[in-house]
């Protein structure tokens, strides 16, 4: 599921490029989506998460977009900004907070299609089949298919593998989920649990592979079901 924001004060603009989006993404055949909008930088701020991609208006009452960038990067938002303006002298100020790409209004189809498409290499590169974590001085290279689980405790994330050990890394859950793949469910705010060892969920737990059992949201036990059963179907099984 890829998230998309939408950050402008013209609902015009707005509905522009939700067309614009769902165009491509039609065109691609992807329909595991979300979108978003936001008619200014303080609601977009306000929502709990984050999005995979952020499409946001540079000119809007304080905070205005560039503003609005420097607040999400200040607190670890890993998303690919994409600038939308009118103002062509803003470009180089986008630098200073990793923006992915800029666009200018009117939106040109060609030029955004480029950008999406961008967007996706990009996307697809982040989950790769292992992740990088930063220990201290040194890194570690941990496989997907070897965490069982991710649990978050304060500012550390811990990712519990098959093997029984556990690597611990400074990260936020929502960071991590940007960067693992569609094996990995989000069952309650502090875990992520890899399908592949999901036996079944009962009375607000999830019942792993190895014995173990993790927390599970009420109200995403639903969620869970299906998010397995497509994944079981996905892989044939």
């Amino acid at each position: 599921m890829i998230t998309f924001a939408i950050c402008d004060d013209e609902p015009l603009m707005a509905r522009e490029l939700a067309d614009h989006l769902a165009d491509y993404m039609r065109d691609k055949s992807m329909t595991a989506y979300s979108l978003s909008i936001f008619s200014h930088g303080c609601a977009l701020l306000e929502r709990v998460g984050s999005f995979d991609v952020i499409f946001l208006d540079i000119q809007m009452e304080q905070p205005d977009g560039m503003e609005t960038a420097k607040l999400l990067r200040q607190r670890g938002d890993h998303s690919l900004l994409i600038f939308v303006t009118v103002l062509k002298e803003c470009v180089f100020d986008s630098f200073q907070v990793e923006a992915f790409d800029y666009l200018l209004k009117p939106l040109d189809s060609a030029r955004f299609r480029q950008t999406m498409d961008r967007v996706l290499l990009s996307l697809e590169q982040r989950t790769a089949e292992n992740i990088v974590i930063r220990r201290g001085s040194g890194c570690e290279v941990v496989l997907l298919s070897d965490i069982v689980y991710c649990e978050v405790l304060g500012r550390k994330v811990y990712l519990h593998k098959n093997d029984g050990t556990v690597s611990d890394y400074y990260d936020t859950l929502e960071g991590l989920e940007r960067r693992v793949n569609g094996r990995f469910f989000k069952c309650h705010r502090s875990y992520l649990v890899n399908l592949d060892y999901v036996r079944g969920c009962q009375d607000g737990q999830v019942l792993l592979s190895q014995g173990e059992r993790i927390p599970s949201s009420r109200l995403r036990e639903r969620e869970l079901t299906q998010a397995l059963l497509r994944y079981m179907k996905e892989r044939g099984i």
